[in-house]
């Protein structure tokens, strides 16, 4: 067997989905669900959005088995969502768009988190020396340097795919095996050394920076966005389901990842907010190292800031890796581009690949215009707004299945009952944050811009040949 026919097995995909869910978002995101909402509004958000994206798990899961067939993810339950050809295309077609949008900005969160971190070694990332004026604008050091590092991994991990898939899948699994012991060994230390006084009153209202008051239901609104960050990635091993070894390795891979990911997420937020001040949370760009530096000392950041390099890196592999993967399938499957479907002799989608990175170096313009923290967080909102097009899609296909009955056989009433009342829930958390998702406009009118553009492309469809 060549080592493009290579199929993934569990461990890889598992890998996969907990290195892609636990990246960008568990380094930064005790600073941003500090800044939004109290510790009862953050508990609260966790809960709904963990049991929204089980939900979500559990439809992919049983899609995977059900349908073996759709190698291209929701890509591929859009097109079967409609018996109207044009319908098909053009669905199957958006659905491609939007996830590959997301994948851009996505991308560039954890590769700005990446340089975040690395500020720890080298605090001339934070410098706010000018080194250019232009107008009105004014180019720090730490600006100019962070955006240089972030294009050089962005294009350094490009080069590492192009060897081929299967070994950045390895590279992706060995980051992810060191992530998992590190996060235990922050949690055994954190343990010992958390205060819950630090976190402060379990409840109080939340002032943003216009001076507005937010209660708890606002709270909660505003950090399910956060929250559903965490989690994005949990459609991972569908996304490889061309490569896997069957659909229900899938499956379980997908589950796995998916509570080895929400343990891990809810345990280390608590002891980071239980570890550090609030006041110093909110200006940290590094705060685990931060968090750590309190029980630790100086050594303990070095060590936190080390691990998260190594686990960003990682995940850096796994999401690019997966943003070139999710349209060359869907090309070589008819639903998109057709010229996007080529390899090379790696087996590498190298067309594909090297325009996702070029999209994504123009995010990374972003840290141009403000400091890390900043870009993090606007890449981070326009990026989960663009994913729930996926979450609400392959959902909606489940609920088409059990209503109609395909895949199931003639005595199992039960059993598409209840696919279908998850279908249901996991549409009804959709739509939630979809309209949570709206409250901060400017982040909704790019990314509604983001999806329109795909519109411009769709002329470029070769309709003739097209398969399911």
């Amino acid at each position: 067997m060549n080592k493009t026919n290579k199929k993934m097995g569990y461990l890889v995909l598992t890998s996969l989905v907990v290195g892609n869910m636990i990246g960008s978002g568990i380094f930064m995101l005790p600073r941003q669900m500090a800044s939004v909402a109290s510790p009862l509004g953050i508990m609260l958000a966790w809960v709904l959005t963990g049991t929204g994206v089980l939900m979500i798990a559990l439809v992919f899961g049983n899609l995977a088995v059900r349908r073996p067939d759709l190698t291209s993810g929701a890509q591929s339950h859009a097109f079967e969502l409609f018996g109207n050809p044009k319908l098909k295309r053009l669905a199957g077609f958006i659905a491609v768009w939007s996830y590959w949008v997301a994948n851009w900005a996505g991308n560039v969160s954890i590769i700005t988190s990446f340089a975040g971190y690395l500020s720890v070694f080298f605090p001339i990332l934070n410098s706010k020396e000018i080194v250019l004026t232009i107008g009105s604008y004014q180019l720090g050091l730490g600006q100019l340097l962070t955006f240089i590092i972030c294009s050089l991994l962005l294009w350094g991990v490009c080069l590492i795919i192009i060897q081929g898939v299967s070994g950045a899948g390895r590279i992706n699994f060995i980051a992810t095996a060191a992530k998992i012991i590190g996060f235990f060994l922050f949690i055994v230390v954190g343990l010992f050394a958390f205060q819950s006084s630090v976190m402060g009153e379990w409840y109080h209202p939340v002032v943003d920076t216009s001076g507005l008051e937010h209660g708890l239901l606002s709270q909660v609104n505003s950090a399910a966005i956060v929250t559903l960050w965490a989690f994005i990635g949990i459609e991972s091993a569908m996304m490889f389901a061309g490569r896997a070894k069957s659909g229900k390795t899938v499956r379980a891979a997908t589950i796995s990842g998916l509570v080895i990911s929400v343990c891990l997420y809810t345990t280390i937020t608590i002891l980071a907010l239980g570890l550090i001040p609030k006041s110093k949370l909110l200006h940290s760009a590094s705060p685990l190292a931060d968090a750590l530096n309190v029980v630790t000392g100086n050594g303990g950041s070095a060590v936190m800031a080390l691990l998260a390099l190594v686990c960003l890196f990682g995940s850096a592999i796994g999401w690019i890796m997966m943003s070139s993967e999710a349209p060359y399938q869907a090309a070589k499957n008819g639903l998109f581009l057709p010229f996007l479907a080529k390899t090379n002799k790696n087996g590498t989608p190298v067309l594909v690949l090297i325009l996702t990175c070029f999209a994504s170096q123009l995010f990374i313009f972003s840290t141009l215009s403000g400091n890390i923290a900043a870009a993090y967080d606007f890449v981070v909102k326009v990026s989960t707004l663009a994913f729930l097009v996926q979450y609400f899609i392959s959902p909606l296909f489940q609920l088409k299945l059990t209503l109609t009955g395909a895949t199931y056989e003639s005595n199992s009433l039960g059993k598409r009952c209840f696919d279908g009342f998850i279908a249901s829930l996991a549409l009804t958390y959709a739509c939630w944050i979809i309209k949570s998702g709206t409250e901060d406009w400017r982040v909704f009118v790019l990314s509604i811009g983001l999806f329109l553009l795909g519109f411009l492309l769709y002329p470029l469809m070769k309709y003739k040949g097209l398969t399911k």
